[in-house]
């Protein structure tokens, strides 16, 4: 961390279930907006990562998501939570058009059907944020990873671990964290003297 950073930008993480919340799932892009949402809010992924997945990256038998770094190309796995499943499941067999030849998982609604970019995730989460009310000086894909992470350091999650999951070589990367994990910190806090 630079000195004088500010900490992550995170959402509470009832912000993030609100804006979450908000996408309507009737009419499209919904249910693909619905399953990248809940991608980035319950693993801690980052917009390329949900970018790079690909139709095999989902495992169904083994209950596995296999998830590229970007940066790193490290692949790693993740389980497949039932609520993640659901969501990829209607997304794939209701709405995803019948791209034939294209593996990317997330694409566009309209012709051509080519992969959506981290601009049109930002723009998403732009306009469910508005419908849910919240506002916040930005927002966008990293947010929700910053959010998530804090989450699993309030919760009391070993720091190595939130450090594998998001992709940091080293848990010193992930110790930025903690300046935003409230609830972790109000407990090890000293009273002020008198």
């Amino acid at each position: 961390v630079r000195t004088g950073a500010s900490p992550p930008r995170t959402l509470p993480w009832q912000e993030g279930k609100r804006i979450v919340h908000a996408i309507g799932r009737s009419e499209p892009p919904g249910k693909r907006d619905f399953a990248i949402l809940l991608l980035l809010a319950t693993y801690g992924l980052g917009a390329a990562e949900v970018l790079g997945l690909r139709l095999q990256d989902v495992d169904w038998k083994a209950g596995i998501l296999r998830a590229r770094r970007p940066k790193t190309k490290v692949c790693i796995e993740l389980p497949l939570l039932p609520p993640v499943a659901r969501a990829l499941t209607a997304y794939l067999r209701w709405e995803r058009p019948p791209a034939k030849g294209v593996t990317h998982l997330f694409l566009r609604a309209n012709l051509p059907y080519l992969p959506i970019t981290s601009g049109a995730i930002r723009h998403r989460i732009r306009h469910y944020a508005s419908q849910a009310g919240v506002s916040a000086e930005m927002i966008g894909a990293h947010a929700f990873r910053h959010s998530h992470a804090s989450r699993q350091v309030d919760a009391g999650a070993n720091l190595k671990v939130v450090s594998e999951i998001l992709g940091h070589r080293s848990s010193s990367s992930t110790s930025v964290y903690v300046r935003v994990a409230i609830k972790r910190l109000r407990g090890v806090g000293l009273p002020v003297p008198r």
